[in-house]
């Protein structure tokens, strides 16, 4: 699939994930202003707001875009806010859901159009880091490091992402995982993040989308509505005029539903709260 330009002035739903707020890569501002540019009935906080748990690391325009995010909640604005738990956002739920006045959800399904849609973060269907927890902190320190050290772009670090997803497969993994579990609780399409890369895929008559990320010079994001599902391309500020087509991939093959998920099983998924 391709990703589209930025101009949408409305949809139904827009999803975005991968913030990762209180890092040198977050591109809040940029966030922030695709929320003022876009009219929605829904957002939905696709998990991995925050880059951790350390709230002084938040900058200005970190602390602005989850100020718009309370704005939006507000109950006159006539707007859904909804936020999935990202495993970078775990132990920050509760705090969450009154600070910015939004419901923080573990798994979130809807109904649109006839069909049924289910939103999960993605880290479940990551079995790297559920089974190498402490090898994936120590990527994660390196990570965070490494956005100290580089350079006002951060080229070395948006590189370490790019390699690091691509190294362990990131994106055909989870989003393998994801089609089964959604076959599993009969949906028609599947929404995640945490790959950090924005991707499209079909498995029979179920729909699998990501929402990328907002740490690249190219960030990414979703939006729904009665024709179906797009990804957008949001160009960095120095990037504006700059596009490039989404990576098209085979087919899913079918996998075995992960053992590592962490969320309930049953027929027809229903919302899970925090």
């Amino acid at each position: 699939m391709q990703a589209v330009a930025i101009m949408v002035s409305t949809c139904d739903t827009l999803i975005l994930s991968d913030l990762h707020l209180g890092s040198d890569v977050s591109r809040a501002e940029d966030a922030m202003e695709l929320l003022e540019k876009v009219d929605f009935r829904q957002l939905i906080l696709l998990g991995d707001i925050f880059s951790d748990l350390d709230f002084r690391r938040l900058k200005r325009e970190h602390w602005d875009f989850l100020s718009c995010i309370r704005r939006l909640s507000n109950p006159k604005q006539r707007r859904r806010i909804v936020w999935v738990e990202g495993n970078h956002d775990h132990g920050l739920s509760n705090v969450m859901s009154h600070l910015v006045g939004v419901p923080v959800y573990q798994r979130y399904v809807w109904e649109y159009g006839g069909k049924r849609h289910l939103a999960v973060h993605g880290h479940q269907f990551d079995r790297f880091i559920n089974e190498n927890i402490l090898l994936s902190r120590f990527f994660e320190k390196f990570y965070e490091a490494s956005q100290r050290l580089d350079g006002e772009q951060q080229r070395l670090s948006r590189w370490f992402d790019r390699f690091s997803t691509r190294w362990l497969r990131l994106s055909d993994k989870v989003a393998e995982g994801a089609l089964s579990y959604a076959a599993a609780g009969e949906a028609d399409r599947v929404f995640c993040g945490h790959t950090h890369e924005a991707l499209a895929r079909t498995r029979g008559s179920i729909e699998y989308f990501n929402s990328g990320a907002w740490t690249d010079q190219r960030a990414t994001f979703l939006t729904i509505d009665l024709k179906g599902v797009k990804i957008h391309e949001y160009p960095s500020r120095v990037m504006r005029s700059d596009s490039r087509k989404e990576r098209v991939e085979a087919p899913a093959v079918a996998v075995e539903l992960p053992r590592t998920t962490g969320l309930r099983t049953s027929r027809a998924f229903e919302s899970i709260r925090c």
